[in-house]
Parts: structure tokens; C-alpha cells; sequence
């Protein structure tokens, strides 16, 4: 059995362990690397026949592979390693968000550590057609999902917005399921997580965390792309305004009830 390629989640942990070393690599010797191949040995992500090959994850692999971020940086004067595509990507993301993307790997760690990764059973979706995932990584996307799918939740946020006297329609392209479908379409919308995966931590989902979208806007909303995150409403609507300006939205509210 060949050893599983390495995952968005692994790589944010890797790649955090350099970023915060000044982007210097790691040794097998180093006791941080000790600790995130135990940590990545831990991971609910592969199937356990895989996490029990002695090579996986070993302390030798994870020193190379933060051999990888060092030599890949762009300011590094010496020659690159090989490595793939997702590694090059996870470096990006570090240069452009380095805040950001090391509280992702703090938001995984804690996670890992308090139990509450391996209590979520896989979720569909958490990665798309091509097999990708958010670069956040699959197991915050995991636990945004579980929420979501919370019909309770859903229930509430619904009966937040007829509270409210807010129309019961989509956030981004304001399709209206009862006006397109009368009867059938009655209090029916989908809920996104709009807070970003590594700030919605262990607390208790909030109404305000969750927004009510079409099917369409849901989907893009979750589409992945290598390198990307997952979209909010707002940046969805500034994409279809670049896509095709103002009236692009009312469009999208016609392509969705066909």
C-alpha cells in the first residue's frame, strides 16, 4: 500500500511549523517535528491501514517535507526540492495570509486535541468532483458542514428572518423559492456557514454565523478551486458582478429556477 499524498490539513500543520521557524526547515531531532508526526498519525483522514504503514507521517517525512516549504520559498537562494502543486499552493497562501492561515493550524490542532475531530464522521462534500478541499483544510470543513446540515439550526434561522419581516430569499441572488414555486417553495432556503472555518472554533453555531442561499449560490458558495478558500456571500455577489455586472444577479436568480 502506497502512502496517502498529503492532505490540505497536513500541509497547513507543516507548513506552519516553518513559517514559524522564520522559514527554515526542521530535523528529524527537532521536538517539534517529533510532535507533528505523532499529530499527523492521529489524523481521522486516512483509512487506518494506512496510518499504521511505520513510514506514514514518519518524523523522517515531515522533516522533508518542511525541507520542502523552506526550498520552495521564493527568497530561498539555494536549489528546490520536488514537491507538488498543493505544497506550492499552501506556500503561497502562507506569503499572502500568514496570520490567517496560522490560525487555521491553530484551529486544527486545538480541534485534534480536544477530541472533537474524531466525533464528526465524514461528510460528503467536504471535497468536490476533482477531489479537492478548501485550503483551510478537510477537517474544518468537516465540522462546518455538521452545522449546516443542523436541521434544527435551519429551522431557526428561518424563523429568525420571518421574525425579522426579511424576506424569505436568497442572500446572494435573492431567488425566491415561494414566488417561483408557490406552495412547494413555502419556507424553503438553504443555510451556509459564513464564518470563516478556523474562526467558528467549538462554540455553539450563532444565527448571525449562518446565511440563507439558493441551491446555485450554495454550491459556488462551496466550490473549491486549488489554493481557495471557501466563498462567503459577499464574495460570491462580487464575482458575479465581475462576471457580468448588476444584472447578472437578477439573471442568476432566472438560471436558478430552471
Amino acid at each position: 500500500m502506497r502512502i496517502p499524498a498529503w492532505t490540505e490539513d497536513e500541509l497547513v500543520l507543516a507548513g506552519a511549523l516553518v513559517a514559524r521557524n522564520d522559514w527554515r526547515e526542521l530535523r528529524p531531532g527537532d521536538r517539534e517535528v517529533q510532535e507533528l508526526s505523532e499529530l499527523l498519525r492521529s489524523l481521522p483522514l486516512h483509512r487506518p491501514e494506512a496510518r499504521a504503514l511505520p513510514t506514514f507521517r514518519s518524523i523522517d517525512s515531515v522533516s522533508r517535507k518542511t525541507t520542502d516549504f523552506m526550498t520552495n520559498h521564493p527568497k530561498y537562494a539555494g536549489k528546490a526540492t520536488r514537491c507538488g502543486r498543493p505544497t506550492l499552493l499552501m506556500i503561497q497562501a502562507l506569503i499572502k495570509r500568514e496570520a490567517e492561515m496560522l490560525q487555521v493550524a491553530q484551529a486544527i490542532e486545538e480541534g485534534i486535541s480536544s477530541g472533537e475531530f474524531h466525533l464528526i464522521p465524514a461528510q460528503p462534500d467536504e471535497v468536490d468532483e476533482t477531489g479537492t478541499s478548501a485550503i483551510e483544510g478537510r477537517l474544518l470543513v468537516r465540522r462546518a458542514l455538521i452545522r449546516e446540515r443542523n436541521p434544527k439550526l435551519r429551522s431557526l434561522k428561518i424563523k429568525q428572518a420571518q421574525r425579522q419581516g426579511v424576506p424569505l430569499r436568497c442572500e446572494v441572488c435573492t431567488f425566491d423559492f415561494a414566488a417561483t414555486y408557490g406552495a412547494l417553495g413555502e419556507d424553503y432556503i438553504e443555510v451556509h456557514h459564513v464564518t470563516p472555518l478556523h474562526a467558528s472554533g467549538t462554540r455553539e453555531t450563532r444565527l448571525d454565523d449562518l446565511a440563507c442561499l439558493c441551491a446555485n449560490c450554495h454550491r459556488m458558495c462551496h466550490r473549491t478551486r486549488p489554493g481557495e478558500s471557501w466563498r462567503t456571500p459577499a464574495a460570491l455577489r462580487e464575482l458575479i458582478r465581475e462576471a457580468g455586472g448588476e444584472r447578472a444577479i437578477h439573471e442568476a436568480a432566472s438560471v436558478s429556477a430552471s
